[in-house]
């Protein structure tokens, strides 16, 4: 039998998910202009219509691939098997770790997102805690 804490966390991370991907497919530039500032997002946009264009089809599938990442997150939120949501949380863990690696060393040189990076580094590292109680939730009932 597996964690309740389990379901619940994957619910939660699956409407984050779910809500976001739907935004950057079909509200890039609110969602940017809302996080960024206008003067940002503007530059965010390209500069001439064929980069406009690149860019919006980028948007459009990292919402996608997104959505499709809250679709697996609320399939597994129903798996019961204890092992199975230890190797999850886990993966989880390295996914955000991975994350916030690559911020620091790649999203922080861009001019435009420089100044975002560290609270999105400290956001990963909440996040890759979340999954880290988790795991020592699930710890500490396994050998009480």
């Amino acid at each position: 039998m597996g964690s309740s804490g389990f379901g619940s966390i994957c619910m939660i991370y699956s409407v984050v998910a779910l809500s976001c991907g739907t935004l950057m497919m079909f509200y890039s530039h609110e969602v940017f202009a809302f996080s960024h500032g206008t003067e940002i997002a503007v530059k965010l946009l390209g500069s001439t219509p064929h980069d406009q264009l690149l860019i919006k089809t980028s948007d459009s599938f990292s919402g996608l691939l997104l959505f499709a990442v809250g679709s697996l997150l609320f399939m597994v939120a129903f798996v019961k098997d204890r092992e199975f949501q230890s190797f999850f949380a886990k993966g989880c863990v390295l996914l955000h770790i991975a994350m916030a690696i690559w911020r620091i060393y790649f999203e922080r040189k861009l001019e435009e997102l420089g100044r975002d990076w560290l609270r999105l580094v400290v956001g990963d590292f909440v996040l890759a805690i979340s999954w880290v109680l988790f795991l020592v939730c699930g710890w500490r009932e396994k050998y009480d």
